[in-house]
């Protein structure tokens, strides 16, 4: 069969590369073709267009960008008559992909949703478009389900979150051979992961190196994010002392003793590799003020929404500064402090599922095709 995959973001990248090897394992003729990157290329889709041409971060860079993106949706809809899959799989990215279920929905193309645009933190009318033109939402959260299921009485399935198959597949590095390969000594790593795109890597990373100044006592590490040029973070590292790796996000965190980790899918892989963390997230102004009118939720990060309740520090806009960073860093190596993060940490990866959800979804759409 024929599947046209849209991924519009480093994560969705990762997660469509690991859900197009399931494919292929369960239906070998499977012809694939993507928007999204250098791994969902790899596991052998043909790759369409990259994500890092599609990113746009907050209501106001989307505006400026506007013409760009309705270009790559009409170029996105003939490309689609070209190939004339049996199914279309949407991978978050709902700016996009929601437009793209509408028009597939009217020519009668089977359309899949993996891993649910975040309709529970914001436009919750979503769902009207959602249940009109999905045929099945994957759910990768497991407060998802209830909120589709028992508010809005539409079916979905929850498959577990493909960041522990992910995380599960990787050999786990040497640390010694990591701590050589780069160049660090035996003092406490932190990791900065100040974000995928330039806007907010360039936000975070000023307050991240400016409170880095005051812990000579370990070693600060900037993890690069994929799509991103080693050469745009030149401008940080030549005048800051902290060492730089480029897609070695996953080594990095194997080896790190505390993260500082701009809010996103980020949060999560961090407490999945158990590294007590602090929550970071520092928007345009006026994005911002637009956000915190329209999103209701008490918490940014993951892994607070996942387990109801604070389990890692989130210091938002004005409370993202040096100072309070720095302190809350500081607490991070108080044993008594660690310990409770890392048991949560445990009770979080239990709550979400365990591995498989790859697998469970290619095999699910296959047997909904087939139906």
């Amino acid at each position: 069969m024929k599947y046209y995959i849209i991924a519009g973001e480093a994560s969705g990248d990762l997660h469509g590369s690991n859900l197009i090897k399931a494919l292929k394992r369960d239906d070998t003729s499977a012809e694939i073709r993507c928007w999204g990157g250098d791994l969902m290329r790899d596991a052998g889709g043909e790759l369409v267009k990259h994500y890092r041409d599609l990113a746009f971060m907050g209501f106001a860079e989307v505006v400026s960008n506007l013409s760009t993106i309705m270009k790559n949706i009409a170029f996105c809809k003939v490309d689609i008559e070209s190939f004339q899959p049996d199914a279309i799989i949407l991978i978050d990215y709902p700016g996009f992909n929601m437009r793209i279920a509408k028009w597939a929905k009217e020519r009668h193309y089977r359309t899949f949703y993996y891993i649910s645009p975040q309709i529970w933190a914001w436009k919750e009318n979503r769902i009207k478009a959602i249940k009109r033109d999905v045929d099945r939402m994957f759910v990768i959260l497991p407060f998802e389900k209830g909120f589709y299921e028992d508010k809005h009485k539409f079916p979905v399935d929850f498959v577990g979150h493909p960041l522990i198959d992910a995380i599960q597949q990787r050999t786990k590095p040497n640390r010694e051979t990591v701590l050589s390969e780069f160049k660090l000594d035996n003092r406490p790593i932190v990791a900065l992961l100040p974000g995928s795109r330039k806007q907010e890597i360039s936000k975070m990373l000023e307050i991240m190196l400016d409170a880095a100044t005051h812990f000579p006592q370990y070693q600060f590490v900037i993890a690069g994010a994929p799509g991103q040029e080693a050469s745009f973070y030149e401008q940080f590292t030549k005048k800051s002392n902290v060492a730089f790796v480029l897609n070695r996000t996953y080594d990095l965190l194997s080896i790190a003793d505390a993260a500082l980790v701009t809010s996103g899918t980020a949060t999560l892989e961090t407490a999945l590799y158990k590294v007590p963390e602090v929550v970071c997230y520092k928007g345009g102004w006026i994005s911002y003020q637009i956000a915190k009118r329209i999103i209701t939720l008490k918490f940014i990060s993951l892994v607070n929404l996942i387990m109801d309740r604070e389990v890692v520090t989130e210091l938002i806009q004005a409370d993202l500064n040096p100072k309070k960073l720095s302190s809350e860093l500081a607490k991070l190596f108080d044993p008594a402090n660690r310990q409770r993060i890392l048991s949560d940490y445990d009770a979080l990866e239990i709550k979400l599922g365990g591995a498989g959800a790859s697998a469970e979804t290619a095999k699910l759409i296959i047997q909904y095709i087939n139906s």
